[in-house]
Order: structure tokens, then sequence, then C-alpha cells
């Protein structure tokens, strides 16, 4: 009885856990895992990283990439999740580009390279309402989706999904991060000079107010971490 108890417990924690493998371009949607985005290592199991300061929290790849996909500036990219986005916190899309002469495959995107290209963080309830409790657009959604700047210049890109869970926020190390690394040849692109550039590892800190987030009393407001979304003004 205690195994299978166990057992239970095993299968009701993965199934509250997800992953992104697969990337939709302008609506079209990729049918195999893994095809454009970097296998990720909660291939298995989809477990989170709740280490800001380790290099997973970068694009938590096991291995390096394959292939890519290919969108217009201006275009709209999505992740799917092998099962819904099952815990409450914002979402936030990083771009890198890759160098001339680096491979998009191999590229490991150290150092301050990452711009945030986009944040889906939680909306405040209408005026008047009697329950006063943030909402998260994302919450129980299959697919989280922006779109590519349109100044974003022509190039090879890394974009990375983050999809960071509060449910265990109350203190310092209790956020998870659900996170992958696709990659991306822009096409079409502006001449803008995204920025602030930032790293992962590097532009988190555990304990910041971002990724703390307390049940009582209810939070009324709630600012993502990391640097502003980058604008082509």
């Amino acid at each position: 009885m205690q195994i299978l108890s166990s057992l239970l417990l095993m299968a009701a924690t993965a199934q509250a856990h997800y992953r992104f493998s697969k990337l939709i371009v302008d609506g079209v949607a990729e049918t195999k895992e893994w095809t454009s985005i970097r296998t990720t290592k909660n291939y298995q199991d989809d477990h989170g990283v709740t280490d800001v300061s380790s290099t997973d929290i970068r694009c938590f790849q096991m291995k390096p990439g394959t292939g890519f996909a290919t969108v217009a500036a201006g275009g709209n990219l999505g992740f799917i999740a092998d099962q819904t986005v099952s815990h409450p916190g914002p979402v936030q899309f990083y771009m890198a580009r890759v160098p001339d002469g680096h491979d998009l495959n191999t590229w490991e995107a150290a150092g301050n390279v990452w711009f945030k290209a986009a944040s889906i963080g939680a909306e405040q309830p209408p005026a008047g309402a009697t329950n006063r409790a943030l909402t998260w657009p994302t919450y129980h959604q299959r697919s989280v989706n922006f779109t590519v700047p349109t100044a974003v210049p022509s190039g090879d890109y890394l974009v990375r999904v983050e999809s960071i869970a509060l449910h265990q926020a109350q203190q310092a190390g209790g956020a998870q991060f659900y996170l992958a690394c696709a990659q991306v040849k822009v096409t079409g692109g502006g001449t803008g000079t995204p920025g602030p550039l930032v790293a992962f590892p590097g532009v988190y800190r555990s304990g910041e107010a971002g990724l703390l987030f307390a049940n009582y009393p209810v939070p009324t407001s709630y600012t993502p971490p990391g640097p502003p979304v980058w604008t082509s003004s």
C-alpha cells in the first residue's frame, strides 16, 4: 500500500508540471517534439528549475539543437506545453542573436546577450469587483505566444520561454521555472538595437521581489522579474 501511495503521489506531481517542446509559427504548430526546440532536461518528468544561479536557468538543455524554425519580424511565435500551464505566474520571452560565424545549433548564449521581447504578467481585477485577486492569462493554457518585434534585426536567434510558477514562492527559492529555448531564423527584420542585454544566469537573484509571492494578505499587484520589455521606440 505504501509503494502504491508513493507511485500515485509521483504521478500526481508529474501531472502538475509541464514542458515546452513544440513551436507554433504564425498559427502553424510543429507536429513533433524537439523539432526546433532544444531538448530540455525535463523531457521525461517535466520538473522545473529552482536555482536561478545554475546554467540550467538559461535553456535547461540536455543537448545541442538540430533544427530551426523561420519567422518574419512582426510574426507570431508560440510555445506548446505537453500539459496545461498548471501553475499561476508570469510567462516571459527572451531573445538572443547568434553572432556571425557561430553555429545556431551549438551556441550557448552565455553572457549579456538576452533581451526581453515580451512579458505576460498578472491582470488586475475590474473596478468594483468583489474578488480582488490577481488573474493570470496563461494559467491553464496549452500554448503561450508573443509577437516578434518588427524592428529586431534579421538573423539567427535563440528564443527563450519561461513560465514562472509562483504557487510555492512564499520564500526564496520557491519559484519554479519551466523553460525552453527554440532555434529561430528571423527574416525581414529591422534596424533596431535590442536592449538592455542581460545574462542567464545573472539577471535574477533568489528572493528578489518578482520571485516572491505571498498568499496572505492577497496580493493586489505584481511586477515580473528581469529587465523591461524592449520596444523599438
